[in-house]
């Protein structure tokens, strides 16, 4: 039985006492399903307001999940107002989501921008989750940054294409069967590795992506904000 990476990405969502009530609701529901967790690494990540809070209610309701960032800057400490380092972030997080399409469309963020965040985090040792729009996206990234190939096994990749995500306007999810064939194109690209989907995931069609066998799991955002919902998705999975 294959490892599942189960990650959700709250996006600019929930204030600390929303996100204690998450917690809480997560954990009540998850006594009374009994749900089984032992191939499931499950991930959080919170907006920096609450990563430490997340990291206190998973361990004092002693939950198996683990806690991410959804963003890094690209420099180290010093004189760059409103940047969270990694130096900041190595002692908070284990995962930090880079490269996400909503990154690059309203912040601007490049190629090479991914890319030295992705040389921090694995400088700092927080595996990243390096979203993918499409395949020539990830041989852009490829032909940079040779971190991309030579510490891919230290990389978790999420083909998330932009069309897929929901959140405001017209989106349409990837089918199961187009997503299982470009995680296998990913995987010939950058070898054996954690390639996970993600766009427009819920517990309605969870399963369907989870049982593809180049699929290692699911970046989940809006279905993630309800914690019954992404409880059902980890059932499903």
């Amino acid at each position: 039985m294959k490892k599942l990476f189960i990650i959700a990405n709250w996006k600019s969502n929930k204030t600390i006492e929303e996100t204690e009530k998450w917690f809480h609701d997560f954990s009540e529901k998850l006594l009374l399903e009994s749900a089984d967790l032992s191939n499931k690494e499950l991930i959080i990540c919170p907006p920096f307001t609450a990563i430490e809070r997340s990291h206190d209610y998973s361990v004092n309701l002693k939950l198996s999940i683990k806690i991410g960032a959804q963003n890094i800057s690209k420099f180290k400490q010093g004189a760059h107002t409103g940047e969270v380092t990694g130096e900041m972030l190595e002692s908070l997080v284990l995962y930090c989501i880079v490269g996400h399409s909503e990154r690059r469309k309203y912040f601007g963020e490049t190629d090479d921008d991914v890319i030295e965040k992705i040389k921090l985090l694995l400088e700092y040792k927080i595996t990243p989750v390096l979203c993918i729009s499409d395949l020539s996206q990830l041989d852009s990234y490829v032909d940079r940054g040779k971190q991309i190939i030579e510490k891919a096994e230290d990389i978790i990749f999420v083909y998330e294409p932009p069309n897929a995500i929901s959140g405001g306007g017209e989106y349409k999810p990837d089918s199961p069967d187009d997503a299982n064939l470009n995680a296998g194109k990913i995987k010939e690209k950058v070898g054996e590795t954690k390639i996970l989907y993600g766009g427009s995931v819920n517990s309605d069609n969870a399963s369907s992506f989870f049982s593809q066998p180049n699929i290692d799991g699911a970046l989940v955002g809006q279905a993630s904000l309800d914690p019954i919902e992404f409880l059902q998705i980890i059932k499903n999975a």
